[in-house]
């Protein structure tokens, strides 16, 4: 009833836009609407329908391109537009290019490929927003990351977080791009200005983004010991309550390092969360969880020696 009441209202304004006579009018509704949607994305993160959010999100995420192009300063509409393109591309593309891998390379190249695209297109909403505080930020990063940072308070973690997050998760698609790889500097400025601002913010997010971070090559400035501290913080901070953090851990580390064992024990873990322990990050429960069992059900896709024991031995508490 509450998706149905706020499509209802955006509806109703979308239609009443274009005959709007009067500029202040127009104005008013246009942020009225941007306040809408900005608003919007509790009510996606706590939905029990993955699907249902798949087929929503698309029309969201134009509808606020749009008021964007009406009032591209609007720093609330920017930010929730980078936190919806980078989630939509997590939850939904790159989660069917995981999906995709094994049977079809082909469809899971281009489907990764557009995910990166839709990373780096919600990262760019971001920075607008990052140089509407503080102007020449993303030269800033570029030459002096930790520097360009100072400015920016415990206000902005949110908005840093989301920045990091977006543009992190394109280079994650993209280490064989040097174009890309050259920003992890920046990055890795962003997450640990937020880690430095309120570490514990949404739980533990920031710990968990940081899993893949820490999990790129050491020539690139990785490393799996620092990969496994964030891992059990991220745990530590979420009281164990979010399925992201083994699946991140799991796929980043415990594949590179060939440990069966850990992987399996990892995903098994994040099968045995409960998705509704903590309501705002139900979907995000459930996308991981997804990911978690097609993962399982490929080990071999995955390391050279499996264990090929018995389904009978092993029978973890999996959920529908």
């Amino acid at each position: 009833m509450v998706r149905c009441a706020v499509a209802g209202r955006l509806a109703a304004l979308l239609l009443v836009l274009p005959v709007l006579a009067g500029c202040s009018v127009r104005a008013l509704a246009i942020r009225a609407l941007g306040s809408s949607l900005a608003g919007a994305g509790d009510v996606f993160a706590s939905d029990e329908d993955p699907e249902l959010v798949r087929e929503a999100l698309p029309f969201a995420l134009k509808t606020m391109e749009a008021l964007l192009a009406e009032q591209p300063d609007n720093r609330d509409l920017l930010l929730s537009a980078c936190s919806g393109f980078t989630q939509y591309a997590w939850a939904f593309v790159e989660t069917d290019a995981l999906l995709a891998e094994p049977a079809d390379l082909a469809t899971a190249r281009r489907l990764e490929d557009r995910a990166r695209k839709l990373y780096l297109r919600g990262r760019d909403y971001c920075l607008r927003s990052l140089a509407a505080r503080a102007p020449g930020v993303r030269s800033a990063l570029e030459r002096h990351p930790e520097e360009a940072l100072e400015a920016f308070g415990g206000p902005d973690v949110e908005l840093l977080y989301w920045t990091g997050a977006s543009w992190g998760a394109a280079i994650a698609l993209g280490l064989d791009r040097p174009d890309l790889t050259v920003d992890l500097p920046a990055v890795r400025a962003l997450m640990e200005r937020v880690l430095a601002l309120d570490e514990g913010w949404s739980d533990g997010a920031t710990h968990e983004a940081m899993i893949a971070l820490e999990a790129v090559p050491e020539s690139m400035g990785g490393s799996p010991e620092r990969a496994r501290e964030h891992f059990e913080r991220a745990v530590e901070l979420a009281g164990g309550a979010r399925a992201g953090a083994y699946v991140s851990f799991a796929r980043s580390v415990s594949v590179p390092a060939q440990d069966v064992e850990e992987f399996r024990e990892l995903l098994d873990r994040a099968l045995a969360v409960d998705p509704d322990a903590v309501p705002s990050a139900r979907l995000a429960n459930l996308i991981a969880q997804k990911r978690a069992r097609f993962l399982l059900d490929h080990v071999e896709d995955f390391f050279l020696d499996v264990d090929d024991r018995a389904a009978g031995d092993r029978q973890p508490e999996r959920r529908p």
